[in-house]
């Protein structure tokens, strides 16, 4: 038996929903994470710092009573998005980041931006404040394939972004491909990457390989085994420039497993042990709390969690199948392997 004690960890990327959804699985991020970033992409979107105010209580209503969980809200960024109330938001404690996704690319991103310029006034004035930028780094181009949105979207969009906006801090979040690793590597100060649980496990035969797997689809997508390779090594590296965000995105298992079924893995509530299980077996368990508990907070100029979560190794843990929620059943990410650390 083996132990091991890091910093309480935290999520750079997570997904709670609203209503009966974010009342069943709130208190599965809770129970092991400190702070967590929550996605605006509610329908309708989180789009004004009174609206993200509002959600951050109903999270906190939601959470069990004693749980020690700090929500850390963001604004779903538009091209109607009033520079003036993100700033004001910010500097009021309310909002930590503004989130862009490309208008299409994923789970309720319509509202999304599609003409760049429409947001540049917003993106200055974050650049002035300090505000990070979250972004989901996928081209929606009809006539790019899939595979290849992400790499195509630092090219065209991400890098000249950043060239015009000097000093605008920007998370590449749930980056899935050598390219996306290479450019935050290189990026600077200014650039960080959150990377997944189930990217670290799963590549494109997970969800296409004996028939469709449709628990194991998210966006961005799961790449070929060069890319997944690319992102352990940058995740167990030590980096500062990577750090974890689940984008753990709960769905009930009728919209998964239906003829157009909804993007996104559930891994909050085995997050942690299958981490654990992913840097022992590439031999970097000591730096296992750098990636889960330090280079968010470092990034995000917060200070790491001052409690600690203690990881036993031991007989196979086992996590329930499903999670019982208002709306429904959600599916508990699969990672394909006997999970050997136990949380707490």
């Amino acid at each position: 038996m083996e132990q091991i004690s890091i910093r309480r960890p935290d999520d750079w990327h997570l997904h709670l929903r609203d209503g009966a959804m974010l009342q069943g699985i709130a208190p599965e991020s809770a129970r092991d994470f400190a702070r967590a970033i929550i996605m605006p992409n509610l329908v309708p979107p989180v789009v004004t710092g009174d609206q993200a105010a509002a959600y951050r209580d109903r999270i906190l209503a939601a959470l069990p009573e004693g749980a020690d969980f700090k929500p850390l809200m963001t604004l779903y960024l538009t091209e109607e998005t009033d520079p003036h109330d993100v700033v004001r938001a910010h500097a009021d404690g309310i909002v930590t980041a503004v989130k862009l996704y490309p208008a299409g690319a994923t789970t309720n991103s319509a509202s999304g931006v599609r003409d760049f310029d429409k947001v540049r006034g917003v993106l200055e004035a974050m650049a002035e404040a300090g505000i990070p930028l979250c972004v989901h780094g996928e081209v929606v181009d009809a006539d790019v394939d899939i595979f290849d949105r992400e790499a195509v979207f630092i090219d065209r969009i991400l890098d000249p972004v950043r060239r015009a906006t000097p000093g605008l801090r920007v998370v590449m979040e749930h980056i899935t491909t050598r390219q996306g690793a290479d450019y935050a590597r290189a990026g600077g100060d200014d650039l960080g990457a959150t990377i997944t649980t189930h990217h670290l496990v799963i590549n494109r035969n997970a969800i296409l390989v004996g028939g469709i797997k449709p628990h194991y689809y998210c966006l961005p997508v799961a790449k070929r085994e060069e890319h997944r390779l690319a992102l352990r090594a940058a995740a167990t590296s030590g980096d500062a420039s990577f750090f974890l965000g689940t984008d753990s995105a709960p769905h009930i298992d009728p919209l998964k497993e239906n003829a157009c079924g909804c993007a996104g893995c559930f891994t909050a509530t085995n997050t942690l042990s299958i981490l654990a299980e992913v840097f022992e077996q590439d031999g970097a368990l000591d730096r296992l709390e750098a990636f889960t508990s330090l280079n968010g907070p470092a990034f995000y100029r917060l200070p790491p969690n001052e409690t600690r979560v203690t990881l036993t190794r031991g007989e196979p843990v086992s996590y329930p199948d499903k999670i019982e929620t208002g709306d429904g059943p959600v599916t508990v990410f699969n990672p394909m392997m006997p999970l050997h650390w136990r949380v707490g």
